[in-house]
């Protein structure tokens, strides 16, 4: 069972390397790993050329955002699952793949996540939060609950039935995407109890200027697949948010 791994870059010479051997490390071989660039100006692509034994298809032309460039991504995917990695993240340790993959094999799934630990922007041992998941039941979006993205992993075939990402949104497309296919079409999943991922904090979504817009598109996901959000689904999503600072200290104290 193959698995594409794609990783959208722009400007990423500070941590594009550290993606791509944490991708490399993986004890798992049957990865194509895709890097879709949206114009780099500084050192990327230079870096990425470093290792060609190591990257399966790069390309690298303008987009209109990460969204567009993972959409890009998931047409040129060959493997049965898709994930995405960030180009200023790595993988928690080197069986996540293995893993992942496993899990696939041993049920009749369509996608699965896990946790996911933010870490400093300069220290990847350094853990700020820790995104603890769950099995996904009915309502739970309701009561603020979403899957870490990052560690959302789907068959291609999935995204060829219902779609890929929504252009209309340019912050919560990862979240409009998951409810789309977890709670409209009820696509199977599985949750993995281990933290997947080590995400470096500053993100798009997360800065400051983009939470009040990234709120109002998670309110605009329900309304175009035909749900009302409940009135404190929002308020529970900012609980859940501060949930994962102090949570940390029961997994890395």
């Amino acid at each position: 069972m193959k698995i594409s791994i794609i990783t959208a870059t722009l400007n990423s010479e500070k941590t594009i390397e550290d993606t791509i051997l944490s991708v490399f490390n993986q004890t798992f071989r049957d990865i194509e790993h895709l890097i879709i660039d949206g114009g780099s100006i500084d050192k990327t692509l230079e870096i990425v050329k470093k290792y060609p034994q190591r990257i399966s298809k790069i390309i690298s032309e303008p987009d209109i955002g990460v969204y567009d460039a993972m959409n890009k991504g998931i047409k040129l995917a060959d493997g049965e699952i898709i994930g995405f990695l960030n180009s200023d993240d790595v993988y928690f340790d080197n069986n996540v793949i293995e893993a992942v993959v496993g899990v696939f094999l041993e049920n009749n799934i369509d996608c699965l996540w896990g946790d996911l630990v933010y870490v400093s922007k300069d220290n990847l041992k350094k853990v700020v939060r820790y995104w603890k998941s769950s099995e996904y039941r009915d309502g739970l979006f309701g009561a603020g609950w979403v899957p870490p993205h990052p560690t959302f992993f789907v068959k291609k075939e999935i995204y060829k039935k219902y779609g890929g990402f929504n252009l209309d949104f340019k912050i919560a497309a990862d979240y409009e995407l998951m409810f789309r296919l977890l709670k409209k079409h009820k696509i199977k999943g599985k949750y993995i109890s281990k933290p997947l991922i080590k995400m470096r904090t500053g993100g798009l979504a997360h800065q400051p200027k983009n939470v009040a817009k990234g709120n109002m598109e998670c309110i605009k996901t329900w309304e175009i697949n035909g749900f009302k959000m409940p009135f404190y689904t929002p308020a529970l999503r900012t609980i859940r948010r501060v949930c994962q600072i102090l949570i940390k200290r029961k997994y890395f104290a």
